[in-house]
């Protein structure tokens, strides 16, 4: 790759999103401005920043990467994370956006009456938040070193920079702004290069993984393994290496023969063209065959069916409870607006999801030496230079290397917005004021970017997958029972969310920090939505119901606020009868 060209890139896009958030500066000057951006902003703009901030670094990066690895089985991430927007179109959108919050929080005591339910909100906002911004600093790290070779703590400190700046200076407001013109430069980053990377594979006669047995190279390619590292040889195959191999240096041309074998830190590996590739023992081992099929690969989870239901839970119920994602369908005028926006949001991500997939199949052809490290998040950034070449690859790696910037700005800024509207709201001094969001939204991006230095190993899709099974387990059911049960009563409610919420983020932590991942007990802890969604649910109804003669007294005018149209109210909704 160019560096000088990826640079200038990643400098454009930066610069551009700090000047589109001056712009938005200019526009905010409420406290509604800072949380919701007064309420003003139309389905067609809102889609758009929803896209922006939405498609995050496990879109742009990570699916492609993992569809490398792993296969057919992948394509469950891009099919449940837009699928999820219909579970939010049919059940949440335009009732959460007639409940007059600001934040989650907001919603949860307005509901049901309670300070407890509020603050356990805010815990599991914050802990979210966290856990989604991580993979985007990470990924940040990974494409400007990448890049430009620079440390990998140099890219997440900038998008921290930036982000913080944005977030500080103009709130909703001004990231909307900054949302929706990042959108359509990642699709348009991913769209331009994949048309003539899809000319270059026709005129190399097409070649598809299916005609191998294994991951074979197409050219000459050299791999820096930078860490110790275990790889399965499937078939035997010879490399050129510099540095350790089995414990033994060696310089020059080694056999490896069937089976594993280990790499020592800094060794160079020279792979030929055609040569089969070997494959990072934990990540991927499997024949072209298995990978192409369904069920058919061999994942890092020893359950793999389990592992698939469980993602697919996880994705389409996530989706609704992600912190960053609800707050801007606040920023709806209403309820309508807010169901258009989500058809809108629909078509956007359908659209945007065709090209990772793509990247992934071209990875399997030209890219499969990153899976002699594992680095397969890096496919998406490599393949326009290996399949263009020239000053149009330069170009055309310029361009994806800008789009994934703004993927990590976009996505990042609205996490942003959420932690420090809760961080501002519930835990700093100043009732919510504006100094309070603005010092909320330094907060909200230090802890995730001293985290990301100690997760760089776990895949930027499988970390976001992770934050979207503990938002299926705490506020999926909370939005459900809350808009559509008037049974569901505080205790209830607090109860549900330390159930579920607690123990998916003891399984997140169980997986990222000790890496469990083996029998049972590991794809548990890894997938836990399959268990802790049902369990969340279950606690929430049955202590809802031993606690019924404490349900709150405003329920029905709560429920008549979410479900009634405005255009049919005569009057104000906090006047609406009890017995509506």
């Amino acid at each position: 790759m160019s560096a000088p060209a990826d640079l200038v890139a990643v400098l454009v896009v930066t610069a551009a999103t700090v000047g589109i958030g001056a712009y938005g500066v200019r526009l905010s000057r409420t406290t509604s401005d800072f949380y919701v951006a007064a309420r003003t902003v139309s389905p067609v703009w809102n889609a758009s920043a929803i896209g922006g901030e939405y498609l995050s670094a496990a879109s742009y990066l990570g699916i492609a990467g993992l569809i490398l690895a792993y296969g057919a089985d992948m394509l469950w991430y891009p099919v449940g994370y837009t699928v999820g927007y219909l579970f939010l179109l049919l059940l949440v959108a335009a009732p959460l956006r007639r409940s007059g919050a600001y934040t989650l929080p907001d919603f949860a005591e307005s509901r049901l009456d309670s300070r407890v339910v509020r603050k356990t909100a805010s815990v599991l906002v914050v802990v979210i938040g966290w856990l989604y911004l991580m993979p985007q600093l990470q990924g940040a790290g990974l494409t400007l070193h990448t890049a430009t070779g620079a440390p990998s703590w140099v890219g997440g400190a900038l998008v921290a920079v930036v982000v913080v700046v944005i977030v500080a200076a103009g709130g909703m407001r001004s990231i909307t702004f900054v949302q929706a013109f990042q959108y359509w430069l990642k699709l348009t980053a991913l769209f331009v290069p994949v048309i003539f990377m899809v000319m270059a594979w026709q005129s190399f006669g097409a070649p598809t993984p299916a005609q191998s047995a294994v991951p074979i190279v197409q050219q000459d390619v050299t791999v820096h393994v930078s860490t110790q590292v275990s790889v399965d040889v499937l078939v035997p195959t010879t490399v050129t290496a510099q540095g350790t191999v089995d414990g033994q240096p060696r310089h020059g041309t080694v056999l490896l023969s069937s089976g594993q074998h280990w790499f020592g830190s800094g060794t160079n590996l020279t792979l030929l063209r055609g040569s089969a590739v070997p494959q990072a023992v934990g990540q991927s081992t499997q024949l072209n065959a298995s990978w192409a099929r369904p069920l058919g690969s061999t994942t890092s989870h020893d359950h793999p069916l389990y592992a698939i239901y469980s993602l697919v839970l996880a994705t389409f119920l996530g989706t609704m409870g992600l912190p960053h994602v609800l707050v801007r369908f606040y920023t709806n005028p209403d309820g309508s607006a807010a169901r258009r926006t989500t058809l809108l949001v629909l078509i956007l991500l359908s659209v945007f999801y065709l090209l990772p997939t793509i990247y992934g199949v071209l990875a399997r052809v030209y890219a499969p030496d990153l899976l002699v490290t594992g680095q397969t998040d890096s496919a998406v950034l490599l393949l326009p230079g290996r399949l263009i070449g020239g000053m149009p690859g330069e170009l055309a790696s310029a361009l994806v290397t800008g789009g994934a910037f703004a993927a990590f700005l976009s996505t990042a800024s609205g996490l942003t917005v959420s932690i420090a509207g809760v961080l501002a709201q519930d835990v700093l001094p100043g009732a919510g004021g504006v100094r309070a969001f603005r010092i909320g939204s330094v907060l909200a991006v230090t802890a995730p970017l001293v985290l990301s230095a100690f997760t760089t190993q776990l895949p930027i899709a499988d970390a976001v997958g992770l934050a979207f099974a503990v938002a299926a387990s705490s506020f999926c059911p909370l939005l459900v029972l809350g808009i559509w049960w008037r049974g569901l009563t505080a205790a209830g409610a607090t109860a549900g969310l330390i159930t579920g919420g607690g123990l998916a983020v003891a399984s997140v932590l169980l997986t990222v920090g000790a890496n469990a991942r083996g029998g049972w007990i590991g794809s548990l802890l890894a997938e836990p939505a399959a268990w802790s969604v049902p369990l969340a649910f279950i606690v929430m109804i049955a202590v809802s119901r031993a606690t019924a003669s404490r349900r709150p007294a405003g329920v029905s005018r709560a429920l008549f606020r979410m479900h009634v149209p405005e255009r049919v109210l005569l009057r104000p909704p906090d006047r609406a009868p009890e017995q509506a």
